[in-house]
């Protein structure tokens, strides 16, 4: 008998629903929220509300492009965090309530868990590409900055993390000082496609073993076009693209310096990365160049897998629902999650 897994994805600004059945991915519906945009940032009592408008039509739409009614799912499974709580609350509620209503079972899933396994997700029609265990992950979004060892689907260990701020922090608050708008990352890559990665030195940090720290480089960013403003108040206009290319390559610099370290460590060359960074065209060019250097395999998500989606939490839902696990009911979303 196939096991059909309904995942809910809701911890920050999308809602997103996916139907697994086996490992194979039958549809991934994903509602964006514009609304953010005006505020340079998520607001969290608005990504709530949208949560609630969307959630519905979104799962509806899940299980019609997956052609798979409600009462063939094997169980839920949804996000329990990390994310933001009012946004979790509504995917947890929603997973929970649907499960006691089809009398199936629901899995909770760790948010960063889910973009560990994305490489998993198999697609029909297309080759099935998969790393071997045990395998590292660079794991990169703006909430997390991580290097994980991945020894099976559901044992973790992580090597080293941010000790303040995440590498997609970086990103949007450089691009708020340069006034490039918000969501920072996909602009600062694109402009860091026309500019000059050498052309300016951003500082670097020595954090010993292979932990990161990204707060000296955005004090060193501010610092610059501080300085550089007072001499010519048009400096940054006139050099936006060579200063997007310099932090970028620098914060990829300091993404890569550890993650060779750790690859060296432990001897392992399944490479992988996941989380909203891992998009960056720069990041996942420098990626495939290190592995060729180092006769690393490395395994870069679809685009469509980078982003929050239900996809992931599926797939690793499904896992969980293969080892016997099950959330009770009184299991409460949380913002924070010390493990996966």
């Amino acid at each position: 008998m196939s096991d059909i897994i309904l995942g809910i994805e809701s911890s920050c600004d999308d809602t997103s629903a996916a139907v697994i059945k086996d490992g194979w991915l039958l549809s991934n519906v994903i509602a964006s929220q514009d609304v953010h945009k005006a505020y340079g940032g998520v607001v969290p009592e608005l990504a709530s509300r949208a949560h609630e408008l969307n959630i519905v039509p979104v799962v509806s739409e899940a299980l019609s492009r997956a052609g798979v009614s409600a009462s063939e799912l094997s169980a839920t499974a949804f996000t329990r965090g990390p994310g933001l709580l009012g946004s979790l609350l509504v995917g947890t509620s929603f997973a929970k309530a649907l499960g006691i209503s089809l009398g199936i079972p629901t899995v909770m899933v760790n948010h960063l868990q889910g973009h560990l396994l994305a490489d998993f997700v198999k697609q029909p029609g297309k080759e099935v590409v998969q790393p071997s265990f045990p395998y590292l992950c660079l794991l990169v979004s703006g909430g997390n900055s991580q290097i994980v060892k991945v020894n099976s689907p559901l044992e973790y260990e992580i090597l080293g993390q941010t000790i303040d701020d995440a590498v997609g922090e970086a990103f949007d608050k450089c691009s708020k000082m340069l006034g490039l708008g918000y969501p920072g990352g996909p602009v600062i890559d694109r402009l860091a496609k026309l500019g000059d990665p050498e052309r300016f030195k951003f500082a670097k940090p020595h954090i010993p073993g292979l932990d990161y720290s990204f707060s000296g480089i955005k004090t060193s960013l501010l610092y610059f076009v501080r300085d550089e403003i007072a001499k010519d108040p048009d400096f940054m206009e006139k050099n936006k693209e060579d200063i997007c290319a310099s932090f970028q390559k620098t914060l990829i610099d300091i993404l890569m310096d550890k993650l060779v370290k750790a690859a060296k460590q432990t001897g392992i060359r399944e490479i992988t990365i996941g989380g909203g960074v891992s998009a960056n065209s720069g990041l996942r060019a420098r990626m495939l160049a290190e592995g060729e250097k180092r006769g690393w395999k490395v395994y870069l998500p679809e685009f469509k897998f980078t982003t929050d989606n239900a996809a992931m939490i599926a797939i690793a839902g499904w896992y969980h629902y293969l080892a016997g696990e099950r959330a009770s009911l009184d299991v409460a979303p949380v913002s924070r999650m010390a493990d996966f």
